[in-house]
Parts: C-alpha cells; structure tokens; sequence
C-alpha cells in the first residue's frame, strides 16, 4: 500500500501526465496543499529524476522577477505510468513482421491492435449522441480508462481530443502505423474526419487531434470555402 508520500507524489505524476507542464503554485493548488508542502514533493521528485524544471515562457508584458519555472515528467518517471516493459520485444516482433510481410503487414498488426480498445469505447459511448464533440467527450472519458489521460475541448476551429500519455509510444516512434490506425478509430468513433496534430511518440508533449467543426457551428465566425473545380 502506498504512504501517505507516495500516494501525493502519484497525484503529482497523474497531473502532469494530463497538463504536460505546471508551475509549483498550480500543483499546490490543484491539490490542495500549501507552497512549502508542494516544494519538498516537487524537490523528491527532482532528485529521483521523475521531473524535471524548465523556466516558463511568457509571451507579452512580463513584470519584475524571474518567470515561475514549470515542472514538467522525465521520460522515465513517464514510461512507468504505462506498460513500456516489453517495449524492446514488441519492436523486434514489429521489426520481423516488416521485414517478412512489408509494411502493409504491420498496417494490418496495427489496426488488429487497436480492434479490441475501439470495441470497447464503442460501448462506452453508445448513449453519446451524433454530435462529434460529445463524442470526443465520451471517448476522452473511456481513453482515460484506458490509461491515455485523455481529454476533449472545444476550440475555435472545432474541437480536439488530447492524449497526455501513450502506452506504445517509444515503439510507434519507429512504427508510425500503430499512431495511423488509432486516428482511423478516433475518426470512427467521433463519427467526422480529424486530423493528428501531434504525437507523443514524434517528440510532442501530447497526442492531439483535431475535430473540424460545421460551419453551422461555428456562429459568427468567417467561413472561407477554397474552390477545388478550377
């Protein structure tokens, strides 16, 4: 059973997987504990090289003082938050596949992996309506589950549906098939077209797709439509 410790340093560790950067204050906040308190968890953590501190960027106006620094998951202190333990198996097994079958063998690998997760977020969003943004709602909760730390949000364009932490990422770095045929689930799921932005496995913070939002969506907002028939 984990102290009292180490079961706040697990908190600290599940909000950075789902924020990617945050300041002392933040976490202390979020959290409910005071700045000395934060600090000596934060200091731990920095010794086990499970974070590390980087100065944070201030666009615009900055006042008197040094930028608060933001604290942000080592690789390592993320690699324990999922099953990365036969990464080196699985990339080998990738690695024959590729060479005795090509590349549309690990295309259908890939999206034989990815059959069983879509079969159960499909369950999980069966009372989430047609709207695409309910959807990435729904299925932001279910890849949470999963152990994505996963959340949805709507933005000016539409919507989009991040992903703090992937479980396969240090081998879909080698095998970006594995990232392709989770944006097909994703699109199926949502029931739209989307876009990947980002991924973690590409050296980007978060996984991030993008949802296109109707122009009937998007309200007082210019639309401009692109001719493609000339």
């Amino acid at each position: 059973m984990p102290t009292g410790e180490q079961s706040t340093r697990d908190r600290v560790t599940l909000l950075l997987l789902e924020r990617r950067a945050a300041t002392a204050a933040q976490l202390g906040d979020a959290l409910g504990l005071s700045p000395a308190a934060i600090r000596r968890h934060l200091d731990a953590m920095l010794a086990d090289g499970d974070v590390v501190a980087r100065e944070q960027t201030v666009r615009g106006h900055r006042g008197r003082g040094r930028p608060a620094k933001v604290f942000l998951l080592t690789d390592a202190a993320r690699s324990r938050c999922g099953t990365h333990h036969y990464d080196n198996m699985a990339t080998a097994a990738l690695r024959w596949i590729a060479r005795t079958g090509g590349s549309q063998a690990v295309e259908r690998f890939a999206a034989e992996q990815v059959a069983a997760l879509e079969t159960r977020c499909q369950a999980a969003l069966a009372d989430a309506g047609d709207d695409p943004m309910a959807r990435a709602e729904a299925l932001a909760a279910a890849l949470t589950a999963e152990g994505y730390a996963a959340s949805a949000s709507t933005i000016a364009s539409g919507g989009q549906l991040c992903q703090h932490h992937c479980p396969v990422a240090h081998v879909a770095a080698e095998f970006p098939q594995l990232c392709e045929a989770e944006t097909t689930v994703i699109s199926r799921l949502v029931g739209t077209h989307v876009q990947r932005l980002a991924t973690i496995a590409h050296g980007d913070g978060v996984c991030t797709t993008h949802i296109p939002g109707s122009p009937h969506a998007q309200s007082g907002k210019t639309v401009t439509t692109v001719r493609t028939d000339r």
